[in-house]
């Protein structure tokens, strides 16, 4: 069934609304999570990144399982529905480790652990059968049609990540339960958009294209690519040489599983470089996670009223709110209004809460004791700024010291808008590109396996963060300058490599090869049924 006359299933419907309502579960979980790490389990900066990391790098690091469960076991479309259920359970628990009421600290650490494994194994188990499975839908003359597709997926994503990274931390801050910030809605609102997600994918059942899967893809091409070296070891010296050192398991295994395999590898060889993107562009969250971390740990309410996303730092004075605070050392009770809030500080050295305050000129403000009413000069106070105003008893009456803990606002916020700009437009054309690419140069046995060898990249891009970054100890700034040299340099030799890849149409091995049976063995040679084929023979298109 196709859409409208064109060329596009029907079914693609419900996996792209799928993909967006997953992409908003995972992402708006992880929009509060260095916020529940640091505000409600207390870990530090240094812990809370370490675990970000972790857990981001195995969600991507999973998917490898996933496509190997649906290649070689259940097929793409029961690997979705099983692990998406397992996604689904790691959400509740982790959402019911968000309520206070349920055990002491330790316990909301274990199911908080367990809920994020879980969840690991379920978006990462899903991550590269749902593109496969979505690009299975197309007819094979539909190329074009299946390109544009992985454009819509692409913005399925983006769509259900932007959106849920806004509501989350709405829900987390606005909506008080259990005395204090709601934890467990900021996760358990994410926890429904998957069930939903599941429900949707289920119900375009009827409409799917479904491949079975080939058989255990992954014992075959291990015991394949051991054969080719142990017979190469073994025979090199009295054998003439061969083009490729893995035509050595041509005494063996069938060709065309050996031509699929150098496809995987040629494809997976131009994958090593491209870690160090994801390493760059995950920076934006070690800054935010730092932000959040010192909003926490120097002054419990300033960040309250902030909700900032990137590649910030609070040396950075991109903040748009002042706050002030104040420390009383006269020996009553103090009440200070400045314009329409209001302070308390008790006495004898009481500090006030950290509250924002409208910039602008506040004289005369009022300072009211148990006994007597006084009126202060705060003078300016400006954007981004923190101030502490320190409060004391004079012969001639109240008199302040204003100190001013972190300066004034000098940047303004908007010059962050042209750095988002090229950050998404570089991640958009990178990850679009390499999902279509993966998918476009995978035999159809390792369309999931390839999918999950793309998503290895951000997998390794996280363990380079982790290494180097938390490694080395540098400033922000100087981890930013490294990674972007590094990722310069990179991308020159990926440049490099991607020049001399040429690209090869899988789909014709089915017309070069003859289907090989289960009880075909190519152990001599007058039992060879086709000819020796190389990668170089097939039909090609263009270089990269």
């Amino acid at each position: 069934v196709k859409l409208c006359g064109t060329n596009y299933p029907v079914s693609i419907a419900f996996i792209v609304v799928n993909e967006f309502c997953e992409r908003f579960s995972y992402y708006g979980m992880k929009a509060v999570l260095t916020l529940y790490f640091i505000h409600y389990l207390h870990w530090d900066k240094n812990l809370s990144t370490a675990v970000y990391h972790a857990f981001s790098s195995l969600c991507y690091f999973t998917p490898v399982l996933g496509a190997l469960i649906a290649d070689s076991w259940l097929g793409k479309f029961k690997t979705v529905i099983y692990l998406s259920i397992v996604y689904v359970i790691g959400h509740v628990v982790k959402s019911v480790g968000a309520i206070p009421d349920v055990g002491d600290s330790t316990v909301h650490v274990v199911l908080s652990m367990l809920g994020l494994v879980l969840i690991a194994f379920g978006t990462g188990g899903i991550k590269p059968c749902v593109a496969a499975f979505g690009g299975d839908q197309f007819d094979e003359e539909h190329t074009e049609e299946r390109r544009k597709f992985f454009s819509i997926f692409y913005m399925s994503i983006n769509a259900g990540s932007v959106l849920s990274t806004i509501v989350t931390p709405i829900l987390r801050g606005d909506v008080k339960c259990f005395g204090g910030d709601c934890y467990a809605l900021a996760f358990g609102v994410p926890a429904a958009l998957m069930v939903i997600a599941l429900v949707v994918f289920i119900a375009g059942s009827g409409l799917y294209k479904k491949s079975p899967p080939e058989g255990n893809v992954l014992v075959c091409v291990c015991k394949c690519i051991g054969f080719a070296i142990r017979n190469r070891w073994k025979n090199s010296k009295k054998s003439p040489k061969r083009s490729h050192w893995l035509e050595w398991a041509e005494e063996k295994y069938p060709k065309r599983l050996i031509q699929e395999i150098q496809m995987v590898f040629r494809v997976l060889v131009l994958y090593i470089p491209l870690p160090m993107f994801w390493a760059l562009f995950d920076q934006q969250v070690k800054g935010y996670i730092q932000l959040i971390s010192f909003v926490f740990s120097n002054h419990s309410n300033y960040g309250r009223s902030i909700s900032l996303k990137g590649p910030v730092h609070p040396q950075m004075k991109i903040l748009i709110f002042n706050f002030c605070r104040f420390i009383n050392t006269h020996t009553e009770n103090i009440n200070i209004t400045v314009g329409t809030d209001e302070f308390y500080a008790a006495a004898n050295y009481g500090i006030s809460q950290n509250i924002s305050v409208p910039r602008g000129e506040y004289n005369g403000v009022v300072c009211e004791t148990n006994s007597d009413q006084y009126h202060i000069d705060l003078g300016l106070l400006d954007f981004g700024a923190f101030y502490t105003v320190i409060l004391s008893k004079e012969s001639n009456g109240l008199t302040l010291k204003k100190m001013e803990d972190i300066q004034a606002n000098d940047v303004h916020i908007a010059w962050q808008v042209p750095q988002y700009v090229f950050i998404t437009a570089g991640e958009v054309m990178f990850s679009i590109t390499g999902l279509e690419f993966s998918y476009s140069q995978a035999p159809a046995s390792m369309k999931s396996v390839l999918q999950a060898g793309w998503l290895m990249t951000v997998a390794f891009g996280n363990v380079i963060v982790l290494i180097v970054a938390e490694g080395a100890g540098m400033e922000q700034w100087t981890e930013f300058l490294l990674f972007a040299g590094l990722l310069v340099a990179v991308s020159i030799i990926f440049s490099i490599m991607a020049y001399f890849y040429t690209y090869v149409d899988p789909d014709q091995l089915d017309k070069i090869f003859r289907e090989d049976t289960d009880d075909e063995k190519v152990g001599s040679s007058d039992s060879k049924k086709n000819e020796a084929v190389s990668l170089n023979d097939m039909p090609k298109q263009t270089k990269m």
